[in-house]
């Protein structure tokens, strides 16, 4: 029974890498030396250049960049507030045992007021107060100089050190699927399943903080709905679906020939690949339209004539070959790619087709919206005819 309860209070194995980690660490030990080296160059030898949070500060920074714990406005709002509600409870209180209990929690409940909660601030507080003669003398200076200091260099390293390890930061809460045609309807996967409503609901009711942002949290329970129907149905791939003969062109295709070829084959899109069938880019109708001026459809037919017209002249203002109307590194999918994952690609972000390329990324296929549809539609109808009916599971 003991044993039972001790193996309880373990945490959960992490499923994080041992990459992750070793980026986690390197990102820490680059933020911290920066802001040393920089505190203490600017505030000199006689003054208190690095405040013992900032080593917290640097997990949330490093390990956790997605959290809202540790974006710009909890790190630096919340250390500097929490220094400021430390001196004010030393100067009305002293530095006794009632000042040390209270300058935390009151910390605590700026931070919640001012929406920049940080734990590493409870720390700063407690620090003003039993860190000593050196720095309780400074009083509000302590806040804001060393502490405001620290924090602007540890959060000016994580921006840097973040984005370029690939990590978004700061973490800012985005739209897990934008609708791409900016009306007020909700993007077609948010229409069935769990809605943003839900998720709110259940927050609140849940009733405590969270360590990850609301956008993750939904992005996660859409991924984990993706991984949920490949189990039921069936992982169906983009190899298995994407049309191969496939009409495409290149960099210096004439826009007339592209136009010709998509008229004639009845295609939207046509990737456009170089010499080693790479894909660089894909040109769509909605190309033609906008590079030719066509948003006014008076006179349509007069001005794309006017458009894929050669100019003659070796120098022209005029978009003369695909590769200047093209929409250059398209998104792409595997031939391994689950065709899942493309539905919020295409229902929700616009893409209507989707390049596909093989193990040594060149180009194998196409996959449009009406493959993924078919594709999705075989699989659930098969799936209930072989499901048994009511009247075979009772002949059973």
């Amino acid at each position: 029974m003991l044993k039972s309860w001790l193996t309880s209070l373990l945490p959960a194995r992490s499923n994080t890498s041992q990459r992750e980690r070793l980026r986690s660490s390197a990102g820490a030990f680059l933020g911290l030396a920066l802001t040393s080296f920089v505190a203490h160059y600017l505030l000199g030898d006689h003054a208190i250049w690095l405040v013992a949070p900032m080593g917290a500060s640097a997990v949330l920074l490093f390990c956790l960049p997605a959290s809202p714990l540790a974006q710009p406005w909890p790190v630096i709002a919340g250390n500097v507030v929490s220094g400021l509600v430390g001196a004010a409870c030393v100067q009305y209180f002293g530095t006794g045992a009632l000042c040390a209990a209270l300058a935390t929690p009151l910390a605590i409940a700026a931070m919640f007021a001012l929406r920049c909660l940080h734990p590493p601030g409870g720390a700063v507080a407690l620090m003003v107060v039993i860190g000593g003669p050196a720095i309780q003398s400074l009083g509000y200076r302590f806040a804001l100089g060393p502490v405001l200091l620290d924090c602007v260099l540890m959060v000016l390293a994580a921006m840097v050190y973040n984005n370029l390890t690939g990590r978004r930061y700061p973490h800012t809460q985005q739209l897990a699927h934008p609708n791409p045609h900016a009306t007020k309807d909700e993007v077609p996967t948010a229409r069935f399943g769990f809605q943003p409503e839900d998720l709110d609901a259940v927050l609140r009711q849940y009733n405590q903080v969270l360590d990850i942002s609301r956008d993750d949290l939904e992005e996660l329970f859409l991924k984990t709905e993706q991984r949920a129907y490949q189990r039921r149905f069936g992982i169906i791939t983009c190899g298995d679906i994407m049309s191969k003969d496939v009409v495409t062109a290149e960099f210096a295709t004439p826009l007339a020939d592209a136009w010709r070829e998509m008229r004639q084959h009845r295609v939207a899109a046509v990737p456009v690949l170089n010499r080693v069938r790479r894909v660089i880019g894909i040109v769509t109708t909605s190309d033609f339209m906008t590079h030719g001026g066509l948003d006014d459809y008076h006179g349509m037919r007069r001005q794309l004539k006017e458009f894929l017209r050669p100019s003659g002249t070796t120098h022209s203002e005029k978009p003369e070959v695909v590769g200047q109307i093209m929409v250059k590194h398209p998104r792409t999918a595997s031939i391994d790619t689950p065709i899942t994952e493309l539905v919020p690609l295409m229902a929700d972000s616009g893409f209507h087709h989707i390049p596909v390329v093989d193990h040594e990324d060149r180009f194998a296929g196409i996959v449009t919206q009406s493959d993924v549809v078919a594709a999705l539609f075989a699989k659930n109808a098969l799936s209930a005819s072989a499901s048994p009916t009511p009247s075979s599971y009772q002949a059973a």
